[in-house]
């Protein structure tokens, strides 16, 4: 099925062309004809699979004028919430739409002024709730609510806040709600909050032929050194390592760009200015390499990304799912490489049985002892040599 066979409208139509799309995604093929017909809808699909579209255009086909906020899109992080509206002001292009971005991290009163005259609202579920308690947001008009990236606000704890909303909105309305896994307790919510929900599924994983998986094992001093040489071999054209914590994070990066690797972090504890600043140049390929949190990462659609590299190995399969699906996307090539430690055995033991990982000796390269931290003496401690551990 192709887009100008849906129930789409001309303006919708030629905004659609305007961005290149010559046909339908598998989740946009399977989710916008029930979404155009006003179902609630449950759709699973992997990060970068087009969702955002399948979402947004049937929202900006309903909306009415000067009617207050209609759609409430919630989002999990500043950057995905920043990234759906893009996207919806490209789709709303001839189009008289006002959007709204709501999140934490900037300044709330041009949030509040804007809000007097949004139509559709995309933010994150703290900032909508302050602006609940406040009285600044009215969600009395909401026809449509879409929880975009439901299991990672489930990971981050934002459950209770998304009830709270839930709670605050007309019973009468349409919801969708997107996420690359269904844990139980989102479809429990699914099931108190949707009516007769149609649901439809893509596919779950990148294809195995296009992408493909490695893990080194080495000491976790001799990380950086591997990384480092990885990357100077690999030479990715765009490149996520991914780190399990904001200080690695920084670390990391600084010893990258002492090697000559242009290389940037990004997390939570980095003011939105400079979290956008970094985001806007990857996106152009300068920085080549990101260093990020899964919470800064999650959700973002970054075309071309060549490599992901697990600095630290996730704790779950989902999770490791989520960062693997950064790269090798729309027929496109890419590699996924984790570099494990004493301490990501039992968390990898898991991941390994669910894909194809192929193990890869460490012991080819020229490591060098590089502590991340000092220890309780301001001195580094020795490093060993790197050791083996089959799967």
């Amino acid at each position: 099925m192709k887009f100008n066979e849906m129930k789409i409208s001309n303006d919708v139509l030629k905004a659609i062309r305007d961005m290149n799309f010559d046909k339908p995604t598998e989740i946009q093929e399977k989710a916008l004809p029930p979404a155009l017909s006003g179902n609630d809808v449950i759709a699973q699909s992997m990060t970068g699979s087009g969702k955002t579209l399948a979402f947004a255009v049937p929202i900006i086909e309903k909306i009415e004028h000067e009617k207050g906020v209609q759609a409430l899109i919630l989002a999990p992080t500043r950057e995905l919430a920043n990234q759906i509206s893009e996207e919806f002001k490209k789709l709303s292009k001839y189009k008289k739409v006002y959007i709204c971005e709501v999140f934490g991290g900037v300044s709330i009163n041009p949030q509040i002024h804007a809000l007097r005259r949004a139509e559709i609202v995309v933010g994150t579920p703290g900032r909508i709730l302050d602006h609940m308690q406040r009285g600044t947001i009215s969600l009395k008009n909401v026809k449509t609510l879409v929880l975009d990236e439901a299991d990672r606000m489930l990971d981050m704890g934002f459950i209770d806040d998304i009830k709270k909303i839930l709670r605050a909105l007309p019973r009468e309305r349409q919801s969708m709600l997107f996420s690359a896994t269904m844990p139980d307790e989102i479809m429990y919510i699914a099931r108190k909050n949707m009516k007769e929900p149609v649901k439809v599924k893509t596919q779950a994983q990148v294809a195995k032929h296009l992408l493909r998986q490695f893990y080194y094992d080495v000491k976790g001093e001799y990380k950086i050194s591997l990384l480092t040489q990885l990357i100077e071999r690999e030479k990715p054209s765009l490149a996520i390592i991914f780190c399990a914590t904001r200080t690695t994070t920084d670390i990391v990066a600084k010893h990258l760009q002492a090697n000559n690797v242009e290389a940037k972090a990004i997390h939570g504890g980095h003011e939105q200015a400079k979290r956008s600043k970094v985001l806007e140049g990857f996106h152009k390929g300068r920085p080549h390499v990101l260093v990020a949190t899964d919470v800064a990462a999650r959700g973002l659609d970054i075309k071309d990304v060549s490599h992901v590299f697990n600095f630290d190995v996730p704790k779950t399969v989902d999770e490791y799912q989520h960062r693997i699906g950064r790269t090798a996307r729309i027929g496109k090539e890419g590699k996924a490489i984790s570099l494990l430690s004493k301490q990501d055995h039992e968390a990898f033991r898991k991941i390994v049985g669910r894909f194809d990982i192929t193990r890869s000796d460490a012991t080819r390269f020229k490591l060098k002892f590089i502590g991340l931290r000092e220890s309780r003496h301001g001195r580094a401690p020795q490093g060993r040599r790197p050791y083996k551990r089959r799967y």
